[in-house]
């Protein structure tokens, strides 16, 4: 098998940080969790465990620098692979299982969330706009490109990365396609709090803006690509 590690990127997540690493835990597999700056140091949440590592940034970085953390200490140790899950309770751990058999050395796998009555509506449409773009941005249609939970190659390090928050999740899948990465899909289930009781740090305004325009660039730089 392959050897993976899982990165928990985690940002002001305080009340549900502990069980999804104790649920993690139960899978027998390393964890690396990333604090990125978080207003209580996730030292003093989680007990010790030889599995798991806590790494911390000094001030918040974003997202996409928190997993480039993970990969980077990932590295270090001679791990092949990278798995992403987000830190807020929604993914069901056991569903890593899914992603094991799926690692391959060039491919990104990412799980497609299998979404019920209960997801809010801009999550749907959030999701549809992020796939048109990148299927516009690749000529490859992928199901859910929003997704956190996500299988990387240790590769995606010599991708010439330069967003490091939300956007470095959609920068990371196209310029993967384009250095001729692949791209795998598996379906998962996931949780959503009830309405007004999930913490998400998705800033609607700047963090839609900064989607807007990496999807911009990309979209550029593909048509330069092509002539």
């Amino acid at each position: 098998m392959n050897r993976v590690v899982i990165v928990i990127p985690i940002y002001n997540n305080p009340e549900s940080i502990k069980k999804v690493v104790e649920d993690t835990l139960n899978l027998n597999l390393p964890i690396i969790v990333v604090d990125d700056g978080s207003n209580i140091d996730v030292n003093t949440l989680l007990d010790n465990h030889k599995n798991l590592t806590i790494l911390r940034h000094s001030t918040n970085q974003g997202k996409g620098q928190a997993i480039l953390t993970g990969t980077k200490e990932a590295k270090k140790r001679d791990f092949e692979h990278i798995i992403t899950i987000d830190a807020d309770g929604q993914h069901y751990p056991s569903e890593i299982k899914k992603m094991l058999p799926l690692l391959e050395e060039n491919s990104i796998i990412i799980g497609n969330r299998i979404f019920k009555e209960d997801v809010p509506n801009s999550s749907k449409f959030g999701r549809a706009f992020s796939n048109f773009w990148i299927f516009v941005e690749t000529g490859k249609w992928l199901t859910d490109t929003q997704s956190g939970f996500r299988a990387y190659p240790i590769s995606i390090l010599d991708l010439d990365l330069t967003h490091n928050r939300y956007d470095f999740e959609i920068e990371v899948i196209v310029k993967h396609i384009w250095n001729r990465g692949d791209i795998k899909e598996v379906p998962i289930e996931v949780y959503y709090p009830p309405k007004g009781t999930r913490v998400s740090h998705f800033d609607k305004v700047q963090d839609n803006i900064r989607l807007s325009k990496i999807h911009t660039k990309l979209v550029l730089k593909r048509i330069f690509r092509l002539f």
